[in-house]
């Protein structure tokens, strides 16, 4: 195999449990068994991270890095009446979400943002709460 460079915000690399790296699509809600996808994002506005939506990730946690810009990232409420949880990303900072955990995204601008995940399962729905 010739080594080549791989474009992140046109593709995702592939982490399989057999210890092979495969460039490929960006999956966002599946993925294979055992397998964990960093892919990377040109963020603009909320429009183009899921702002409105709550993810949540059943196969595994997922790190949330801020490479440039800035974004918030908040966790649904645990309990019954209870208020989201904020955590402010600036460059070279990342989060790590729990497993099973719902979270959203809300940008400060323009940001490049990485995230690091095992896709399977993952889900997201509507936030019912006005913003």
């Amino acid at each position: 195999m010739t080594p080549t460079p791989v474009d992140l915000f046109g593709s995702a690399l592939q982490f399989r449990p057999d210890g092979d790296v495969r460039a490929g699509a960006r999956r966002m809600t599946d993925g294979d068994p055992g397998v964990w996808q960093l892919a990377t994002f040109h963020v603009e506005t909320d429009a183009d991270v899921h702002a409105d939506h709550w993810e949540t990730h059943p196969d595994g946690e997922e790190a949330v890095c801020c490479l440039s810009g800035g974004a918030r990232l908040y966790f649904r409420p645990t309990a019954e009446g209870g208020t989201e949880e904020m955590v402010r990303l600036r460059p070279g900072t990342a989060v790590i979400v729990p497993s099973g955990r719902a979270h959203r995204l809300e940008l400060d601008g323009p940001s490049d943002l990485m995230s690091i995940t095992r896709r399977r399962g993952t889900y997201q729905e509507q936030r019912a709460e006005a913003h």
